[in-house]
């Protein structure tokens, strides 16, 4: 019987996206790979637990979501947590940045300084730039101050963000004029906290890197995973969380590999999709006139 794995996301090395699975292993992909897994039969998708350690109860987790995580291991994992504010003691510099994930769609955001430029890969960032190095504290009031005189948001729905990944300015110089504006106003207004030191302008594409040249727009995405269910598809490119897989029978689809997470995944050389799909989201194009 064929060994089960379990999935515990999708992370961004300097050699692009990997499947990170329970135990410690990985599997690096390229375009052009085979990515294909069935759910095992019977199964149930359960909380992956917090912290690095296992739910105690396995308590079981709805398909549809994101998140896997019950409501006690979410609170352990929100318990030290920049992101919810529990944890603003942290003594490690911080980086302030603007992000551009397609026209319109510009956020601002802190991470650790350590942690170079994975967070932006990990949102699907189409482009950014830094803003500012400093304490903690001073990244996230200087973030506070940038949302609410910029009036630009913390936050994107990935969905969004999908939805214009196939209908991209062509060249870097458009995709980068949103940034580059609202960097110049940014580091003109005044209110930056005197331990954060500005950073000068400085555009990074990552375009090439999540494979969106030439994209074709998706289908259709998968919605949920189902015990017995199969997918199977060549990956063609990948962005934040997202794999778009090119499958013989529905086209482009794209995988939210968070929903992968906390089910027993088997190999198999199944190329029928018998899992959910949905409608792809594609964003309204806005009319010049009623004609």
């Amino acid at each position: 019987m064929a060994q089960a794995w379990r999935c515990s996301g999708l992370g961004w090395s300097a050699d692009g996206p990997v499947l990170r699975w329970d135990g410690g292993r990985r599997s690096a992909l390229t375009w052009g790979k085979r990515v294909a897994f069935a759910v095992a039969e019977g199964g149930v998708r359960t909380c992956v637990g917090a912290r690095g350690h296992p739910c105690p109860a396995r308590t079981a987790v709805s398909a549809r979501s994101t998140g896997t995580r019950c409501e006690e291991c979410g609170r352990l994992d929100r318990s030290h947590s920049v992101a919810a504010d529990t944890f603003v003691d942290d003594p490690r510099p911080y980086r302030v940045y603007l992000a551009w994930f397609g026209p319109g769609m510009v956020k601002v955001g802190i991470t650790a300084e350590q942690r170079g430029s994975r967070r932006l890969l990990e949102q699907g960032a189409v482009c950014f730039s830094w803003l500012g190095t400093g304490p903690l504290m001073a990244a996230r009031r200087t973030e506070e101050l940038l949302r609410a005189a910029l009036s630009v948001p913390d936050r994107i729905p990935y969905g969004e963000k999908r939805a214009v990944r196939s209908s991209l300015p062509a060249s870097a110089a458009e995709r980068f004029a949103e940034i580059a504006e609202l960097h110049g106003r940014a580091v003109a207004l005044s209110g930056w906290p005197e331990s954060l030191e500005r950073a000068p302008y400085g555009p990074v594409d990552h375009v090439e890197t999540f494979g969106l040249t030439g994209l074709a727009p998706a289908a259709g995405e998968v919605g949920e995973l189902v015990a017995g269910g199969t997918l199977g598809g060549t990956l063609v490119a990948a962005a934040g969380p997202d794999l778009h897989l090119e499958t013989p029978d529905k086209g482009v689809v794209v995988l939210d590999t968070r929903v992968m997470t906390g089910w027993d995944l088997l190999p198999t050389d199944a190329t029928a999709i018998s899992v959910p799909i949905r409608e792809h989201r594609r964003r309204p194009t806005v009319q010049d006139g009623l004609f």
